[in-house]
């Protein structure tokens, strides 16, 4: 199981999942590669009626994650389970797997077909999985009710061109649900869309899990729309998981350096002038090859930090953490805590606000 256990049912779960890519590095051996772990050892369960955000930069590993729950991208370790039941690595990704786990993308102009009518977006899915022909135009209506886009006649003779951005990616929405999935798999869906129409996908979302019961797993890097929507929330860095808790406590009670940076990004209306706090100087950006990912832009890292990987510590019930600064035998690492205390207050101000 992983770290936060619940005796709920977990429609799809992920084990010690990784995935490295290897790449040619330009030079003077042709042979020369590069090997970039994309993903790290992560474990999650997807929990019927439940939200899990995965949060993090731009290449924390966030969307290669999603794509290997979906199976599109082959993990190079580690497993899933569908309701408990592993699924073999070996198996190419079938009707069955894509009946029960859907994937709605980023961008809806890119993800839906131009050329056709949002008709045949919507009933291609739904012969392939097998309903009658003469039914396709009823189901595909209801689907179109389902994400309140009504009436759906007008919507169905459509082209994706003459759709909002926000109605389009209800539109995507709504072919994923053509399949009636348990899990929904929703990389960044609203970072493409105006901040005027958001809260509306973030509201269909949490419908869609209270009243119809499904796992959904949103990936985001606006940790204040984790907050508003998830359950529970997961911090990414480099392909780690860095923190993870339940409920708003990991947004009101950061204990990550890197959660903190995140939140402390985070615009505060309240304070026009206030600007994030800086890392460490001359950080860099580069993972380096031992000890802690975060290592480099963290102003509180140690020799410790440097060496050795940190793996994650419990900071309270159902709450981790993977930094040093929480090792009972790290030192006397008080000094280092309470320089953190106030960036975690202002964090807890900004992110609440959606």
């Amino acid at each position: 199981m992983s770290e936060l256990a619940t005796s709920a049912t977990a429609q799809l779960s992920a084990r010690h999942l990784s995935r490295d890519f290897t790449s040619r590095v330009p030079g003077r051996f042709m042979n020369a590669k590069r090997v970039t772990h994309a993903v790290e050892d992560v474990t999650l369960d997807l929990i019927q009626g439940r939200v899990t955000a995965v949060v993090g930069e731009s290449g924390s590993g966030k969307s290669v994650l999603a794509r290997m729950l979906a199976r599109i991208v082959k993990p190079t370790s580690g497993e899933l389970l569908v309701e408990g039941t592993p699924v073999a690595s070996r198996a190419k990704r079938d009707l069955a797997y894509a009946s029960k786990v859907q994937l709605v993308l980023q961008d809806p102009f890119a993800s839906i077909n131009p050329v056709h009518q949002i008709r045949h977006s919507l009933e291609r899915p739904l012969l392939i999985h097998g309903a009658e022909r003469s039914r396709v135009e009823e189901l595909a209506s209801a689907v179109l009710a389902r994400v309140s886009l009504d009436p759906s006649a007008r919507f169905l003779e459509r082209y994706p061109h003459e759709l909002s951005g926000g109605q389009l990616q209800r539109v995507s929405i709504a072919r994923a649900l053509c399949v009636k999935p348990d899990v929904l798999l929703a990389d960044e869906p609203i970072s493409m869309l105006d901040v005027s129409v958001r809260l509306g996908i973030l509201n269909l979302l949490k419908g869609l899990c209270d009243d119809e019961r499904l796992a959904i797993l949103y990936i985001t890097h606006d940790i204040a729309s984790a907050r508003y929507l998830a359950d529970e929330i997961i911090v990414m860095y480099a392909g780690q998981v860095v923190e993870r808790s339940r409920g708003t406590r990991l947004v009101d009670e950061p204990t990550h350096p890197y959660t903190q940076l995140l939140i402390a990004s985070v615009p505060d209306p309240s304070s026009p002038t206030s600007v994030a706090p800086a890392t460490a100087e001359h950080a860099s950006f580069e993972v380096p090859a031992r000890g802690c990912h975060f290592a480099p832009r963290c102003s509180h890292a140690m020799d410790v930090c440097r060496s050795e990987s940190p793996p994650p510590f419990e900071v309270g019930e159902g709450h981790t953490s993977r930094c040093w600064l929480y090792a009972k035998d790290a030192g006397d690492t008080s000094a280092a805590v309470s320089q953190l205390a106030p960036l975690a207050r202002r964090g807890k101000g900004t992110a609440t606000k959606t």
